[in-house]
Formats: structure tokens, sequence, C-alpha cells
């Protein structure tokens, strides 16, 4: 008797390791980080912006940049809306007011979308 007693508190503390352990882990914050987006077919040729995504207050936020140096001024993010595999970034131009820039999970390191349905979007993962 004394086995058997030993043995299902062996095996009941097993359990309990084991499912407190994956609940551990945190999940990943998958269009945090800094992408290079690159945005085909405008009427000044392709156009390259890189922005970081930062996660505030529960909401992703950032600022688009000109890695080219010719826009010195940074265009801030208005509003990012996520559903699951898919992002859309807002954002202000003075020429055309708010524009929408949607982008779909392609892999690991991977968007496509379009620019205002009209220009075809990719998004590359910056590693450090």
């Amino acid at each position: 008797m004394k086995k058997v007693s030993l043995f299902l508190f062996i095996f009941i503390l097993g359990v309990c390791v084991r499912g407190y352990s994956q609940t551990a882990t945190p999940p990943t914050d998958f269009f945090a980080g800094k992408w290079e987006i690159t945005v085909a077919g405008t009427p000044d040729g392709d156009t390259k912006l890189v922005t970081e995504l930062v996660r505030k207050d529960g909401k992703l936020t950032g600022e688009l940049k000109d890695p080219t140096g010719k826009r010195t001024e940074a265009t801030p993010i208005t509003k990012v809306e996520e559903e699951g595999s898919k992002l859309t970034i807002h954002f202000d131009t003075t020429q055309a007011g708010e524009i929408a820039m949607e982008l779909t999970k392609v892999d690991d390191d991977h968007l496509k979308g379009s620019l205002m349905s009209m220009f075809e979007t990719t998004a590359l993962r910056v590693k450090n």
C-alpha cells in the first residue's frame, strides 16, 4: 500500500509541475520590432521606409523614417490595427491625409500587403 501511495504522490506532483511549466513562457509579440518597408510603383518610384513598432499600453506605436535621408522628418503612426496575422498601419501625410498600409504575415521575417489598396508593399524584419 505504501508503494501505491508513493507512486500516486509522485505522479500527481509530476502532473502539477508539468502543467505550471507550460504557463510560464510569455507569448511572443510578432509585429513588435524594427521593419524595413518597401512600397513599389509609387509616382516617385519605389519607396523605402523604416519603422520600429513598440508596444505601449497594449497598443503598437512608432514612426516611419526615410532611410535615404531625403526626408529628415519622421512621419508619426497615428493608429495600428491588429487582426491575427494582419496589421494595418495608419499614418498622416500633408498631401493625402490619413493613409492606411495593410500588411499580412508571410513568414517569421516577412510581411506583404498594399498601401491605399493600390501599391504593393513588402516588409522585412531588421535583425540587429
